[in-house]
């Protein structure tokens, strides 16, 4: 009985030696995950803030008739580049056709009548007052058929500028008259871009743009880039040449002008694009934004002191392509972050780093 009982004491002895060195090999190789992390270095970055907008030639010109008719001849076709003065259109307007014939008639006949009465007048026969008024008369006709000479002049419809012409809407046969759009003759050796941004952006700009005065930031503010429809960048760069001085009550925004020259003829009238505005900013840090994650409508990292990880709210602007930030606060140069997995960590977690 006292060997079964020494032998029973033995047994459960090496166990609980065994177990506590299995617990102790556990412990002793149990691994710290390891994480990709990033010194901080500051360093100037060029932020984009992009806007909608729609093309404009820089002069742009509805074509309408200034008499009422049916269109005799086109002589150009849509796209065309015409020069000041060159015709467009013919107009056969009868109604002018008939004045002028009425005009024509009136003034002649007045004529007639100071040159019959002038030697009446001369002779005493009639007063001078009579004669007075048949010359009034001729010149009131001589002013009616000046004016109808010029509508019938009006017929030939031609360019008032040099420029591109755009959709021809009518045909040869169509009635038109003095509110029809036949046309428009845009030139577009310059093109204005028009876009908007609302009251909290345009206040943002205007306390970080230079000058005392709204022309003064405007001649100091960056030269615009502009996003064609394709996503490429044009490759002339532009100037903001006015800013409205009234906020839309219905929508909040603020209206904006900006002109860039077109001297291959690339940019159209009436097509869009993205009007970029650029801001230099120095001495930020840039991290990549698998680094962030979100709470609470708060942007935060992984920032690493000694082997575990700090939660930090930062600032941050997106940068143009898409896949980092500019760091704005909440960071020091020399601060260590986490940059991928932050999925899998917590604050005050010990980590390896990779």
């Amino acid at each position: 009985m006292n060997l079964q009982k020494i032998t029973i004491g033995a047994l459960g002895l090496l166990l609980l030696v065994s177990c506590g060195k299995t617990a102790e090999n556990t412990e002793a190789v149990k691994p710290t995950k390891k994480y990709p992390v990033s010194e901080l270095v500051a360093k100037d970055v060029e932020l984009h803030s992009v806007f909608p907008t729609v093309l404009k030639g820089q002069v742009d010109i509805e074509i309408k008739p200034r008499v009422d008719g049916f269109i005799e001849a086109v002589y150009v076709d849509e796209g065309s580049v015409v020069k000041k003065g060159t015709p467009l259109f013919k107009i056969n307007s009868p109604s002018s056709v008939q004045s002028l014939k009425t005009a024509q008639a009136n003034y002649n006949n007045a004529q007639l009548d100071v040159e019959r009465m002038r030697p009446l007048a001369e002779k005493g026969i009639i007063s001078d007052v009579l004669l007075k008024s048949y010359e009034n008369a001729y010149h009131t006709a001589k002013a009616n058929l000046e004016n109808a000479k010029a509508s019938m002049g009006w017929t030939t419809v031609t360019s008032p500028i040099d420029g591109t012409v755009g959709t021809i809407p009518f045909r040869i046969g169509s009635l038109v008259n003095s509110s029809s759009v036949l046309t428009n003759i845009a030139n577009t050796d310059n093109v204005v871009a028009y876009f908007s941004m609302n009251e909290k952006e345009l206040l943002q700009y205007m306390r970080k743009w230079e000058g005392g005065t709204q022309a003064e930031k405007i001649e100091k503010m960056p030269s615009l880039k502009l996003l064609l429809a394709d996503g490429s960048e044009y490759e002339e760069e532009g100037r903001i040449e006015t800013i409205s001085g009234v906020v839309d009550p219905a929508t909040g925004a603020v209206n904006f002008r900006a002109v860039f020259s077109n001297p291959h003829g690339l940019l159209r009238s009436g097509t869009s694009g993205k009007v970029i505005i650029p801001t230099l900013l120095k001495d930020v840090f840039v991290i990549p934004q698998k680094a962030t994650f979100a709470q609470q409508n708060k942007v935060l990292v992984y920032k690493l002191e000694g082997k575990k990880t700090v939660q930090k709210v930062i600032t941050v602007e997106s940068t143009p392509d898409g896949k980092n930030f500019a760091v704005l606060d909440g960071l020091n140069a020399g601060d260590k972050i986490v940059t991928d997995g932050i999925s899998t960590l917590s604050n005050g977690m010990e980590i390896q780093i990779q």
